[in-house]
């Protein structure tokens, strides 16, 4: 059976199929965690999950609204700190992560720290935070790309994916062999690394989307599956367990923005009636 679907329902459930059961998975708030309950919910019930602040194998109830939001749980397994949680992942025990990019070159190294000139920006960005760490350790790791970029050279480099390319980031010993970003996942299609050159490749496109609106954003000769499927689309169960999660995050930022705003300015015309 089909069902209608917004593309940020699309984004969220292609996510959420990268989590598998009985794994180790940490999640920041926003898209991976609805990703994570989606997950649980549908096809992973084993599967642990973390937040950043040490909230640990917890049972999903509502969208938190921080790192360390207890209250959106039903309950779970223990919690510690962000010191233990970050040493966890050094550790090795940490299977996947889900970071956002602002700007991504072809061996998936990352900018999320400035876009322009580091001492005169054009924009100022969010920084790290745990995203270089989690990168950096992780057995793998799912990027997603809401508003981002591909670049040839990063204006910033804060996160390490393949570095050079080819063997240059596990000949480097600074990270667990064979870690690395897995697949990116942006509002056009799903890329993949390929396994030897480490360079990033389409491997499907979003229903109605080509392969040239895709070919148009990226400043390279993009290397293209020769077996190029689409996205399978979201099932009925997917988008309606997201609609119940989080109905906001279902309709997009932009709508539900506009929404909240509309239902704070009929508050301030009904507080001016006498």
């Amino acid at each position: 059976m089909t069902v209608k679907y917004t593309l940020n329902e699309l984004l969220i459930i292609v996510a959420a199929r990268e989590i598998h059961d009985d794994e180790n998975v940490i999640l920041g708030v926003g898209l991976p965690t609805i990703s994570g309950a989606l997950a649980k919910a549908l096809h992973a019930p084993h599967v642990n999950l973390m937040m950043e602040a040490g909230i640990i194998d917890f049972e999903p109830l509502v969208r938190p609204n921080h790192i360390a939001d207890v209250m959106s749980c039903r309950g779970f397994s223990y919690s510690t700190d962000l010191f233990s949680t970050f040493t966890t992942t050094y550790r090795g025990f940490v299977d996947v992560c889900f970071l956002g990019v602002a700007q991504v070159d072809k061996y998936g190294n990352l900018n999320t720290t400035v876009i322009g000139d580091y001492f005169k920006p054009d924009m100022r960005l969010p920084g790290s935070g745990g995203a270089a760490d989690f990168i950096s350790y992780s057995k793998r790791t799912v990027l997603t790309m809401r508003g981002g970029n591909f670049v040839e050279k990063l204006d910033y480099f804060t996160s390490p994916g393949y570095l050079e390319g080819g063997s240059a980031r596990d000949d480097s010993g600074l990270f667990p062999k064979g870690s690395g970003p897995s697949m990116l996942i942006s509002q056009k299609g799903i890329f993949r690394f390929h396994p030897e050159t480490k360079e990033i490749y389409l491997a499907q496109i979003h229903p109605g989307i080509s392969v040239a609106d895709i070919q148009k954003d990226v400043p390279w000769e993009l290397k293209i599956d020769e077996n190029l499927s689409e996205t399978t689309p979201p099932s009925v169960e997917e988008v309606s367990f997201i609609r119940r999660f989080a109905p906001a995050e279902s309709a997009g930022r932009e709508l539900a923005l506009e929404l909240a705003m509309a239902n704070i300015n009929r508050k301030i015309e009904a507080r001016k009636k006498p």
